[in-house]
């Protein structure tokens, strides 16, 4: 049997390039064409006919193939590469499983979490432009309390460097297609599957081919399509991204470092809230962003620590097509043994603890079911100097610390989401004021816990599009 062939998508035109990256999938070969920057400067050059092709398009029909794209993405079988194949809901979790080491559970409830912000994507548009009516995205104004607004886009494209880590992720990239903004990715090398679906999921409901580029590549490729794009989205390790932080068009996206911060009114009910933690440390395999990295709180920390310990440490690798897995293996073995060595590194500085390694049934490090797995990990830290304290891992990964209330804020540095366990309204409204804080959950939250009218890292709409004041007569349009 031949090999199963992904193209480069040549805003829309599928590409073989001599160059390919293969993967072994279910006994079979599947073949990954990878673009090289030459190849994607000269792309580049045609996006004004990607627009073009989306602007023709009202935004509300653009809505309506996005609702019927998100079916066909989850239920639907679709074009497996550039054959005749076909590929089912199932045979797209078993290979996403076999490539990034996620367990078959975790790859369809990422697929479900996909189809959620297509499905709603009425509500993700309203939470972004707050509220304003499609009719922007065709005309460009809109009457906002008897004044006429004009908003416009600050580009012709939308470039995205997308992880291998979480297929969730790819939900960010989805709006700015019913924004009328094409779309240009560079997929994850363990992840082409992913984007390669959605995309033909959102061509088989109608969106014109011309609108997506998907070109596998390599780092130069990536920093072609970066720099190439007027607006992009790059997700990565932190030493990664920071050679792109600089740059006001890339939006980046690396290690979330979110929170649970617990008041001194929840401080003595921990117990109740104890599997609320639990999830926002271990949910997803600990591989997003949102999973909590810390828990501090300003007494009962040893007995709220032993307590989270002994929950981790019950959670067991599994073999990937087990319902029950919650554990993902690393792909790349190296990065998981890569990471053990580091904790255990770090863990010779003193004022840190790993207490699950009490309760734990073997070394964190495991080899079972034919993968690589690091078991939940718990550390103790004496204060958030410590380099353990306030740093996340590709696994159920947390810190916990004891600190007063009044010196939370100002000690726990950037914050993707901070979940606090508190109703002291003075200390709510000091939360609110923070410039650390990207998202902010008051209550017994889990971190991961998302609404789709409110995006929880930056806002699509505002980084793609601009207000321009407008005055004098406007020409109907």
């Amino acid at each position: 049997m031949s090999a199963i062939h992904i193209p480069i998508l040549r805003l829309g035109e599928a590409y073989r390039s001599l160059d390919t990256q293969r993967h072994s999938v279910g006994g079979e070969t599947l073949e990954v064409s990878v673009a090289n920057s030459g190849l994607i400067r000269r792309d580049l050059r045609h996006l004004a006919k990607s627009g073009e092709a989306l602007r023709a398009i009202p935004c509300e029909t653009l809505v309506g193939y996005m609702e019927k794209a998100a079916e066909l993405y989850l239920h639907g079988n679709l074009p497996w590469g550039d054959g005749d194949r076909l590929q089912s809901p199932a045979d797209y979790a078993a290979a996403l499983s076999q490539l990034t080491g996620l367990p078959h559970s975790l790859g369809r409830s990422n697929m479900s979490k996909v189809h959620a912000a297509m499905s709603n994507i009425r509500a993700v548009i309203a939470g972004l432009t707050r509220g304003l009516p499609h009719a922007l995205f065709d005309t460009g104004v809109v009457r906002q309390d008897g004044l006429d607004v004009n908003f416009f886009p600050q580009t012709d494209s939308l470039g995205v460097l997308l992880p291998s880590n979480s297929p969730g992720v790819n939900s960010l990239w989805l709006p700015a297609l019913a924004m009328k903004i094409p779309v240009v990715l560079k997929p994850g090398r363990e992840d082409p599957l992913t984007p390669f679906r959605l995309i033909q999921a959102m061509i088989a409901a109608g969106f014109p081919r011309e609108a997506f580029g998907f070109y596998p590549t390599t780092h130069d490729g990536g920093d072609q399509l970066l720099f190439g794009t007027g607006r992009a989205i790059a997700f990565g390790n932190d030493t990664t991204l920071k050679k792109y932080a600089p740059y006001r068009h890339i939006q980046v996206h690396g290690s979330g470092r979110s929170k649970i911060l617990i008041g001194d009114d929840y401080a003595d009910d921990w117990e109740k809230h104890l599997d609320v933690i639990v999830n926002a440390i271990s949910a997803n395999g600990g591989r997003s962003c949102i999973n909590c990295s810390s828990v501090l709180m300003g007494r009962n920390r040893d007995d709220l620590a032993d307590a989270l310990a002994r929950k981790l440490a019950a959670i067991e690798p599994l073999a990937r097509n087990d319902p029950a897995a919650i554990l993902c293996g690393f792909a790349n073995p190296k990065m998981g043994k890569g990471i053990d060595e580091r904790i255990e590194e770090l863990l010779k500085t003193p004022g840190a603890t790993d207490l699950t390694a009490k309760y734990r049934k073997g070394p964190r490090l495991a080899e079972l079911h034919g993968q690589t797995f690091l078991r939940p990990t718990l550390i103790v830290c004496d204060d958030l100097d410590h380099p353990l304290a306030n740093t996340e891992f590709m696994f159920p990964f947390a810190s916990i610390l004891q600190v007063p209330q009044e010196k939370m804020i100002d000690q726990i540095g950037e914050s993707l989401v901070v979940s606090a366990f508190t109703h002291d309204r003075e200390w709510c409204a000091d939360l609110m004021t923070s410039t650390n804080i990207e998202r902010l959950n008051l209550g017994p939250y889990s971190t991961m816990r998302v609404q789709w009218e409110q995006p929880h890292e930056g806002n699509l709409f505002e980084f793609l599009y601009r207000r321009r004041a407008l005055q004098g007569d406007l020409v109907a349009v």
